[in-house]
């Protein structure tokens, strides 16, 4: 599995991004995302919680989500996203 694991975790922080580039999901080291849809900045909100390899999520509304790293792939619900590269 792509990523470094922290513990039993894989490391998720960082820039998570659709193909297309329509949707960027930023988790930060806290705990919490941040969710831009297209132009919408900060469309969604919230915190999210690592168990190994799987992501639970609460936007700031309640709602509730979740995901997987598979092959260093996000899978959050419908969508796939992937690391956005590090400016080295």
């Amino acid at each position: 599995m792509a990523g470094t694991v922290e513990g039993d975790h894989v490391d998720v922080v960082g820039m998570w991004v659709t193909a297309d580039g329509h949707i960027r999901q930023e988790l930060l080291p806290d705990g919490r995302y941040d969710e831009a849809r297209g132009a919408r900045r900060s469309a969604y909100t919230g915190r999210y919680t690592v168990t190994g390899s799987h992501l639970d999520y609460v936007d700031d509304t309640g709602f509730t989500a979740t995901g997987d790293i598979r092959d260093g792939v996000l899978y959050h619900e419908h969508l796939v996203l992937y690391r956005e590269q590090r400016p080295s």
